[in-house]
C-alpha cells in the first residue's frame, strides 16, 4: 500500500491554493467553459468541492469512527451544487472552499491519530464495507480528478483554435463525461 496520511494531507492542503492560482481573476469565458451539455464548468466544479467538504469526507470519516459498519453512510448528492446560486463569483467560492478545507484538515488531524484507525471500516451505501484508508485515498484522488477536469474544460475552449496541433495535445483527447 502506498497511502501515508502525512502525504495525503500534503495534497489536501495544497488543493485550495492550486485552484485559486489557476482560476482567480479569470474572465467568464474560462470559468464557464465546459466539455459540452451535462458537464460541469470550472466554477461548478468548485461548488461540487464545497459540497464535498460540507457533506462527504469528514462526515463519513466520523461515521467510520463512531458507527463502524453498523450504519451506512448517508448518500452524497453529487449534483447538489447545481441547485446553488450559479452567479456567485468564483473568488467567493474559492475562499469558501479554502476555509472549509482548512476546517476539514484540522478535524482530520484531530480524529485520526494512529495507523490502526486507517483499517477501520464503514458502510458505503453502494460499495459495502470501505476502510478509512480507502476513504482518505479517494479524497486525494477526487481532488486530482477535479483539477484534471478543470484543466480539460479550459483546454476544450481552444480545441478548434489549435488547428492541426490538436493531434499532439493529450488534454484534448475526448474523455467520457466525468463529473
Amino acid at each position: 500500500m502506498n497511502f501515508k496520511l502525512e502525504e495525503a494531507i500534503e495534497i489536501l492542503e495544497r488543493t485550495p491554493a492550486s485552484l485559486e492560482a489557476l482560476l482567480s481573476g479569470l474572465s467568464p469565458g474560462w470559468l464557464h467553459s465546459s466539455e459540452g451539455e451535462g458537464t460541469w464548468n470550472p466554477s461548478q466544479v468548485i461548488g461540487h468541492l464545497i459540497e464535498g467538504e460540507k457533506n462527504d469526507w469528514i462526515p463519513r470519516l466520523e461515521m467510520i469512527l463512531q458507527e463502524g459498519e453498523t450504519k451506512p453512510f448517508s448518500p452524497f448528492d453529487r449534483f447538489a451544487h447545481l441547485k446553488e446560486n450559479q452567479e456567485k463569483p468564483v473568488e467567493e467560492k474559492l475562499q469558501e472552499f479554502k476555509n472549509l478545507r482548512l476546517e476539514s484538515i484540522a478535524r482530520l488531524k484531530q480524529l485520526v491519530s494512529s495507523e490502526t484507525q486507517l483499517e477501520l471500516a464503514g458502510l458505503h451505501p453502494d460499495f459495502g464495507p470501505v476502510k478509512l484508508r480507502e476513504l482518505l485515498s479517494t479524497w486525494v484522488v477526487h481532488d486530482f480528478t477535479h483539477i484534471s477536469q478543470i484543466v480539460r474544460t479550459m483546454a476544450e475552449r481552444y480545441r478548434e483554435d489549435v488547428g492541426p496541433w490538436e493531434a499532439y495535445l493529450g488534454v484534448l483527447k475526448r474523455n467520457p463525461k466525468i463529473n
